[in-house]
């Protein structure tokens, strides 16, 4: 257990001693957790909102600014680098020096880098830029979780969670949607533009509304050698996973980076014992609830982002449907994700996380299994039946495993905690896309000659075979230009029945892993230092 006693750094004028949270006579809204949540909230829904929309959009910035495919790919790569290999650092940072302040600076430096990169006119600068927004979104998403530990009692923590949740999710799958119209109806660099006047608002609130909380034994000092290795770790880490689909998993340069993680992690392990103020305490892993948490969102993040990154090209290259019509479609898992959420934090108060965390990943699991049997002929009822009960499952495990990091780690690791979450959540995206990837690639080359020959096709060069793969893989189909009409319709036929081959494999394979994760989810349980938030005094 932790002191209980913060340190209120807003001056004065502020709350007096022992006022609850969320009821402090004498100064308006300052420090009102639910007002806190719905600051937080506003500009969380910045950074979620980007992870999706911009996919949107590379194909415009393709257009105008004349870049290549693997140009476009560093506009998704660059920013998500930056953003987890900075989540911990940045987390830590909000822990020395408040997470009011940690927090606003991250939404200011988001808007920022948004409203520049809708001002660039060459890809170079879009990059750039890109790496700003990750660095910035680092700094307020664990900053946005300590608030909310330091705001709300620990009976209403998992509601508040739950909330926070629900914005995450209606965000990152309401992106799709909102760019599609946006690039369709106004132009890409509105895509950009659009979080400047959210982070205008989320600024004014944060002034307005925002208290700092510290707690009385925050960190002093900075573990500088910790910082590097542990960015350095995971910067190989991360850089492995976005290079793999490209060098694939057996070449020498791949194991590489995997091997100098290994190596980077080891380092920083052996370091961390021997400062006296680290950057990650390893004794913080000693609770077998937070890390079961830790392992629980990667288990979750590689079922949930590697599983649904190959149903956007079968409902778009498969189905035929355009951008926003896909996104559409999506629209029963979002809408579960924001009804469960909230619902999710209820029930984890009143019977703790075990059971809503272990039953969410079981529904998980049953939603991939239900995925992997989705074919040409499925229509958009079974198709939302599937997507509903995933937003379904996953409404609680974004909740819980979050109080159950959070809430297990000392008030004044709040901002560590919440970048490990964040970071778990982002290493098993990225961990999840590489690998169910590697199976999806692995399924087409093995399936796709064989369905080639079966269906009276000429015989492919090498080259044309390689080329061909690539397409089916994202389900497409390599028709081209001047084929006549019956064989571009066995060629689409025979693409898009290896294809479906390969994302039914991917999602068995997920829902292997969130069946794991179930095994996972019995080891976890209520945050013990919760309490040590909300509704204490200051000095």
């Amino acid at each position: 257990m932790t002191s209980q006693t913060t340190i209120d750094t807003t001056g004065p004028g502020d709350e007096a001693p022992g006022a609850p949270s969320g009821a402090t006579p004498g100064r308006g809204l300052r420090g009102h957790s639910w007002f806190t949540l719905i600051t937080v909230a506003v500009g969380v829904m910045m950074v979620a909102l980007d992870g999706t929309i911009v996919a949107i959009a590379n194909p415009a910035i393709g257009d105008d600014l004349g870049a290549t495919l693997s140009e476009l790919q560093w506009i998704t790569n660059a920013y998500f680098l930056a953003l987890a290999v900075s989540l911990i650092t940045a987390g830590k940072l909000g822990d020395r020096f408040g997470h009011r302040q940690t927090f606003l600076i991250g939404v200011v430096g988001f808007a920022a880098a948004s409203g520049a990169i809708g001002l660039s006119d060459s890809i170079a600068m879009v990059v750039v830029f890109r790496v700003f927004q990750g660095l910035f979104g680092a700094l307020l998403m664990p900053a946005a979780l300590g608030l909310l530990r330091a705001t709300f009692p620990a009976e209403k923590l998992n509601m508040a969670i739950g909330i926070w949740g629900m914005v995450i999710g209606a965000s990152t799958a309401g992106g799709p949607i909102l760019g599609g119209v946006l690039v369709e109806h106004v132009n890409w660099q509105s895509v950009f533009f659009i979080n400047v006047p959210v982070g205008v608002l989320a600024v004014a609130l944060g002034v307005w509304i925002l208290l700092d909380h510290r707690a009385e034994n925050a960190p002093r000092s900075f573990d500088i050698p910790g910082i590097a290795l542990l960015s350095g770790a995971m910067f190989c880490l991360v850089w492995a996973l976005i290079k793999a689909p490209e060098w694939g998993w057996g070449d020498g340069k791949t194991w590489a980076f995997v091997f100098a993680s290994i190596v980077g992690f080891g380092l920083f392990s052996f370091w961390e014992t021997k400062v006296k103020e680290p950057l990650i305490p390893l004794a913080l892993f000693r609770s077998v609830p937070l890390s079961a948490g830790v392992v629980l969102m990667i288990l979750m993040a590689i079922a949930f982002m590697g599983g649904l990154f190959f149903v956007t090209f079968y409902l778009q290259n498969v189905h035929g449907l355009g951008p926003v019509d896909a996104g559409l479609h999506l629209l029963p898992l979002t809408g579960m994700m924001i009804v469960g959420s909230p619902l999710a934090g209820a029930m984890i108060t009143k019977v703790g996380p075990r059971i809503p965390l272990a039953g969410g990943m079981a529904l998980t699991a049953l939603a991939m299994y239900g995925m992997s049997t989705l074919d040409k002929g499925t229509g958009s009822a079974v198709m939302s039946l599937w997507f509903a009960l995933l937003g379904l499952g996953l409404a609680p495990v974004m909740v819980g495993a979050t109080e159950v990091i959070v809430g297990n780690a000392p008030m004044e690791l709040s901002g560590v905690a919440g970048g490990l979450q964040q970071a778990a959540m982002q290493i098993g995206g990225s961990l999840g896309t590489a690998v169910l990837g590697a199976v999806m690639a692995s399924k087409v080359d093995s399936d796709l000659e064989g369905n080639w020959a079966d269906a009276g096709l000429p015989p492919l060069t090498p080259e044309q075979a390689g080329q061909a793969a690539e397409a089916v893989q994202v389900g497409a189909a390599p028709v081209a230009e001047g084929t006549p009409e019956a064989v571009a319709a066995k060629i689409t036929d025979v693409a898009h029945d290896t294809f479906l081959s390969g994302m039914s494999l991917a999602s068995l394979v997920a829902a292997g892993v969130a069946a794991v994760a179930v095994l996972v989810a019995f080891l976890t349980k209520r945050g013990e230092n919760a309490e040590a938030g909300a509704g204490v005094g200051h000095i």
